[in-house]
């Protein structure tokens, strides 16, 4: 039995790495563009399918490419159609966003068929790695590794660069930083960008786990907002906290009571948010409220 809760504990942080870089992409967006983003699962599904494309042309290596791809098509979108919801109300961002995201996935489907599409790890991360009671494959470690590194990345990004300082002033008070000379309009785009860039590194992980389809953006969305809510808006590392907890919930729930599994990250941020309403650790937004 111990062997079987380990194994499902570190499947369980694998599957919430996912969780994070997604609710991380999202909730970078929601804080300093005031977006509530629900096109953001489609560019989790854009990253799968470009690695795909990318890895039956070009190999293995051109997959690092794929969220490249994504984030130059977010910033695409943010200059065509984001920038002109900024003055909205939430509920119209929320209806414009989710025409978006029925629009690309109805051009995913045209493009690459409504067939789900098999992805194979590479080669190299074939087979499983055993420490005692723990049975994880050789994929899911890289995964779990490579999340890390990227949240790593992303925060050193964010707290130790001018640009990062820059995105984090202007959550707070983008008026300000237009007041003091920086090309605020040119900062957004490139925030909606990284936000989608983020995502499609999820896609591009998620793939050989998940079987590819145009749908699968609902099965990231929906948990990046409960990451999102539970961890608390604008707090890296309640996003953090939270993504692991829902994986990890979510996976022993798929080995003791499978029945349940779909609801219970539903029931969890119900329970959270009934004891902390702003989060794990949310902070107090003015803009917002």
């Amino acid at each position: 039995m111990l062997d079987i809760l380990l194994s499902q504990l570190a499947s369980g942080l694998v599957l919430g790495g996912l969780y994070v870089l997604i609710a991380i992409g999202l909730s970078i967006i929601f804080g300093l563009l005031g977006i509530v983003n629900f096109a953001h699962g489609v560019f989790f599904t854009l990253g799968a399918y470009f690695a795909l494309t990318l890895y039956q042309y070009f190999g293995w290596p051109s997959v690092i490419l794929s969220p490249v791809a994504v984030g130059a098509i977010g910033m695409l979108a943010e200059r065509l159609l984001i920038r002109k919801l900024y003055d909205k109300e939430p509920l119209v961002s929320l209806i414009v966003t989710f025409a978006l995201a029925l629009f690309v996935e109805a051009t995913v489907r045209y493009i690459w068929g409504g067939i789900g599409q098999p992805f194979s790890s590479p080669p190299l991360l074939a087979g499983f790695l055993i420490w005692g009671p723990i049975l994880i494959t050789k994929y899911r470690f890289a995964v779990f590794v490579t999340t890390v590194a990227v949240l790593i990345a992303l925060w050193l990004f964010l707290e130790h660069t001018p640009f990062g300082r820059i995105l984090r002033a202007g959550s707070r008070d983008p008026e300000m930083v237009g007041l003091l000379g920086i090309n605020l309009p040119k900062v957004l785009t490139w925030v909606f960008g990284l936000g989608c860039a983020i995502s499609g590194i999820a896609g591009v992980l998620a793939a050989p786990l998940w079987t590819i389809t145009p749908a699968m953006a609902t099965n990231a969305i929906m948990p990046a907002f409960v990451v999102v809510a539970i961890g608390g808006l604008g707090s890296f590392a309640g996003a953090v906290i939270a993504g692991l907890l829902v994986g990890v919930v979510i996976a022993l729930t798929i080995q003791f009571w499978p029945e349940a599994s779909g609801a219970v990250m539903y029931v969890f941020m119900a329970l959270m948010l009934l004891l902390r309403p702003r989060g794990l650790l949310g902070e107090r937004w003015e803009r917002f409220e």
